[in-house]
């Protein structure tokens, strides 16, 4: 009777400990964010960009991804200036797109120029957790040593905005995809010479449909390795170069709700920003207004 007294004890210990680290992990899990890359109303920004803000706050969007840094400016502000307008807005903006290219990188003196190291100071000013580059230069698009060695270069970026409490992350677009260099695609050499520790990657499932990029294949591929997603779907288009154009979500080919669950599951995901450029003569502000709507729907 006894050793069955302490067997059964000791299997609810067992499983109290199981439940309880169980529990932790919970706890450590971040919650995902649904926000929205402001290039979504590029002209609404252009002419009033305050009232842009204040138009997505109304319709519930509490975070935002800038598409607009020139000059140390964002949309025309400086970044404290900015700052206080998302908070004013109840705003928050963990990911922001400024390209990070050859002229930011001085080979001399094997260091980041002042303007990239101000693009990090100033990205941190807003409260970024992700500065993300969305483009790669072309002569590196050609060149396999070229771009492995400027994949050393993400990675010291990486480094680099670590200190300031980020990370630095890259966009993809179609070329990653249609482009080969020694047979290999360009996205994985990427993916094959960064490091996930220092460079996230935020997975446009849209931009790649044309390049025959597959975001369902790519998340099973690397798994744990998108920390950001750009939520869009695509359907057919006679005007966009490859044969592509963004729609409203659940119109397109994407199967966006099937890929994001795939995304948040397993695939380290926990920024979702929604984001489209084509309108089928909708206004951008509207259709921003029936994609979060969506995402709602879809419990997100």
């Amino acid at each position: 009777m006894e050793r069955r007294e302490f067997i059964k004890n000791s299997a609810f210990a067992m499983a109290g400990a199981a439940a309880f680290s169980s529990d932790l992990f919970a706890a450590k899990k971040e919650k995902h964010v649904v926000g929205v890359q402001l290039y979504s109303i590029r002209e609404d920004m252009k002419k009033d960009p305050l009232n842009g803000l204040k138009k997505l706050a109304e319709m519930g969007y509490t975070h935002v991804e800038h598409a607009n840094y020139i000059d140390r400016k964002f949309y025309g502000y400086s970044a404290k200036e900015f700052r206080k307008i998302l908070d004013d807005f109840g705003l928050k903006m963990p990911s922001g797109h400024t390209v990070m290219g050859k002229k930011h990188w001085d080979e001399d003196k094997k260091d980041f120029t002042d303007s990239w190291k101000q693009t990090v100071e100033d990205a941190a000013i807003c409260g970024q957790k992700y500065v993300i580059s969305p483009s790669l230069d072309i002569s590196m698009r050609k060149d396999l040593e070229q771009l492995k060695y400027f994949m050393d270069v993400f990675n010291k970026s990486g480094e680099l905005c670590q200190k300031s409490g980020m990370k630095f992350g890259y966009h993809n677009h179609d070329f990653e995809f249609s482009l080969k260099l020694s047979s290999i695609k360009v996205y994985d050499i990427i993916m094959q010479n960064t490091d996930p520790s220092l460079v996230a990657q935020q997975l446009d499932i849209g931009n790649m449909y044309g390049g025959g990029g597959r975001a369902a294949d790519l998340l099973k591929q690397y798994p744990g390795r998108f920390e950001l997603m750009h939520v869009k779907d695509e359907i057919k288009s006679n005007t966009e170069h490859i044969g592509w154009e963004s729609a409203i979500l659940g119109t397109g080919v994407i199967g966006v709700k099937e890929i994001i669950d795939m995304g948040k599951k397993s695939g380290g995901t926990t920024q979702f920003i929604i984001e489209q450029e084509s309108y089928q003569g909708k206004a951008p502000l509207d259709c921003m207004k029936e994609d979060l709507a969506i995402m709602k729907k879809w419990k997100y």
